[in-house]
């Protein structure tokens, strides 16, 4: 029987082209701004059904990094960030396009 709306699906399944994205993701450099301020840049790893995210190699910025401002970051290795704390992701774009054959 057809859910609502006329799609077939179970509430918690993934989209096909969701789960492409975040394959492309995997490995790749994210900043993720968080509702207290902070700013963590790492390399993604995973997620959950709950949008927790898992970042390797993380840096924790307490200043915006827009405001001009050197910081040092704090180191934190691997990091898990709970999915109701984050406000803002974005994939170091450079990364994620293809080798140019020369």
């Amino acid at each position: 029987m057809a859910g609502e709306g006329g799609i077939d699906a179970k509430p918690d399944e993934v989209k096909p082209s969701g789960r492409k994205a975040l394959e492309k993701w995997l490995n790749k450099s994210m900043k993720i701004e968080m509702t207290d301020g902070r700013t963590l840049i790492g390399v993604f790893v995973c997620t959950d059904k709950d949008k927790n995210v898992i970042l390797g190699s993380c840096e924790e910025y307490l200043k915006p990094l827009d405001s001009g401002e050197k910081e040092e970051p704090r180191i934190l290795g691997l990091a898990m960030i709970p999915g109701h704390h984050i406000v803002s992701i974005m994939v170091d774009e450079d990364q994620m396009r293809e080798p140019q054959v020369m």
